[in-house]
């Protein structure tokens, strides 16, 4: 059977190419959420303090916090999984063969992947359990499926991220060329 290599490497460093960018655009919102949440936080920190002036804390902060802490953790994974921002210990693999240490990366790797379908998986079920049991915030009655809801694109997109890292650390074997 014929197989038009550059082709094929060409289509796969576009496909990676699309990974890269929403995974980077799924870190820009992370971070734009996760400032947000800050300024929320100060304020309503600062309203408590100075309630004698007729302000307050904005009610269901802390709700609002926990909505946004989930979606901020999930749509940060696929960045940092492509830039293999996860712990490392380099104690233990600096002493280890060449080979030994590329059997340790791919079986943390195919870990990951795994863990990555589970979390995703489960994150899905409980939205639609949530959303099924009709379940809402105390304070602010918002549903709590919207967090889950929010959360689980990154998820997906973590675990085609930790595929695409896996393919990588497989390739750089192939070729012998170091890990990342």
């Amino acid at each position: 059977m014929y197989y038009d290599v550059t082709r094929m490497r060409l289509a796969w460093q576009n496909i990676t190419g699309l990974i890269e960018r929403l995974a980077r655009g799924f870190a820009c919102v992370s971070g734009l959420v996760l400032l947000a949440l800050v300024v929320l936080t100060i304020i309503s920190v600062t309203g408590r303090q100075v309630s004698t002036f007729g302000l307050g804390p904005i009610p269901g902060d802390f709700e609002l916090v926990e909505h946004g802490g989930a979606f901020i953790v999930f749509w940060g994974l696929p960045w940092c999984q492509l830039r293999y921002g996860h712990v490392v210990v380099d104690i233990v693999a600096r002493h280890l063969s060449y080979l030994l240490n590329w059997i340790v990366a791919i079986v943390c790797h195919l870990a990951m992947f795994m863990m990555a379908i589970l979390v995703a998986r489960q994150l899905g079920l409980g939205l639609l359990d949530k959303m099924n049991w009709g379940e809402t915030s105390f304070i602010l009655q918002l549903p709590i499926w919207w967090g889950y809801a929010a959360a689980l694109p990154g998820a997906w997109l973590w675990v085609v991220t930790t595929a695409t890292t896996g393919c990588d650390i497989a390739a750089r074997m192939k070729h012998r060329t170091p890990l990342p």
